[in-house]
């Protein structure tokens, strides 16, 4: 039997962005926190519990934007000019922040500047992959082959709202990633973060989840209609579970809870986004078929995708298991 390789690859980019967002989203999300943090020592903690993982984490963006080049060519073609300027200020955000993880160590009278620049480019690191995201689910507009629309069409008022809901997600991920590392003064202050971030961002879900179907009737079809609603109900439920026990779990203090409950509320979105899109990678009317490139070649980049990916899952595992415990004000794990 034949192997369908665009519908595989599709797959495989979709874990990798996946693994982007739920692994790269707390790190960003303890830089958006860092200026309400305060005192140096309290800081230092922060980014030490973030520190020996930050820079593997984005191994997925590489693997995912390399991956959308290399296999959806044409996907890739209409998505750069359509996002232009918030890919190129999301990079600039990311090369910010990592600067600053080498540079704020090796000074005291510009420290300050640093703190600064690590909370600046890990906001609009999120801000611009939340907007990323939006102009992509409302739609890119194509004439044949090629971008069809303007300089600005990724910015409305629904893709402001998708930016405002993964910047506070990934605030979220990063003050429930403080619960667990970490102890004392910056723990506390993790719980205080986590309780409004949850409100924000159950109340943001439910914005986009509202707002979505309305943008195109196929998301309004695959939600809304008989019988496929009986298939698509069980992602709002289990989203509803998971809000519910993340909401107890702050109230009770409980550490490990938080972190998985916030976790499991960015996989049921993604897959409530996934089955909005499929089988488009481009809405409205881009598929991984119409995208992919020749099969040959799908099949030659897979056969090292599955000796590579192994290899990065194995890595990043291990550097957590490496890493596990709490963060002491000294910077080390224990």
């Amino acid at each position: 039997m034949a192997i369908d390789l665009p519908f595989v690859w599709g797959l495989l980019i979709g874990l990798a962005v996946l693994a982007y967002v739920v692994l790269d989203g707390f790190d960003l999300g303890v830089g958006i926190l860092f200026p309400f943090i305060a005192g140096a020592r309290h800081r230092d903690t922060a980014m030490n519990s973030v520190a020996p993982v930050w820079d593997g984490n984005e191994t997925w963006l590489v693997l995912g934007g390399g991956g959308l080049f290399a296999v959806f060519p044409l996907a890739y073609a209409v998505l750069m000019p359509a996002l232009y300027a918030p890919i190129i200020a999301m990079l600039l955000g990311l090369v910010l922040r990592g600067v600053a993880f080498e540079f704020r160590w090796k000074t005291e009278r510009g420290k300050f500047l640093w703190d600064w620049a690590f909370a600046g480019g890990s906001l609009i690191a999120a801000l611009c992959q939340g907007l990323m995201l939006g102009a992509i689910v409302q739609g890119i507009r194509i004439d044949g082959r090629a971008y069809a629309g303007g300089w600005l069409d990724w910015l409305t008022p629904f893709s402001i709202m998708t930016a405002a809901a993964v910047a506070a997600g990934y605030a979220l991920l990063g003050a429930c990633w403080l619960i667990l590392k970490t102890d004392d003064y910056v723990q506390r202050r993790a719980y205080g973060f986590a309780w409004p971030l949850t409100i924000a961002l159950l109340a943001a879900i439910g914005i986009v989840s509202l707002w979505t179907p309305y943008l195109d009737h196929r998301y309004l079809t695959r939600w809304f209609t008989w019988p496929a609603i009986l298939y698509v109900a069980p992602v709002p439920i289990l989203t509803l579970v998971a809000a519910t026990r993340l909401m107890l779990a702050i109230r009770d203090r409980r550490e490990v809870e938080p972190f998985l409950a916030t976790l499991a509320l960015f996989v049921l979105c993604y897959i409530g986004l996934g089955i909005s899109l499929y089988p488009n990678i481009v809405p409205p009317s881009l598929s991984i078929w119409d995208a992919a490139g020749p099969d040959n070649s799908l099949g030659f980049l897979l056969v090292g995708a599955v000796v590579l990916v192994p290899m990065i899952l194995i890595y990043t595992a291990y550097s957590y298991w490496v890493f596990r415990g709490k963060v002491d004000v000294g910077g080390g794990y224990h």
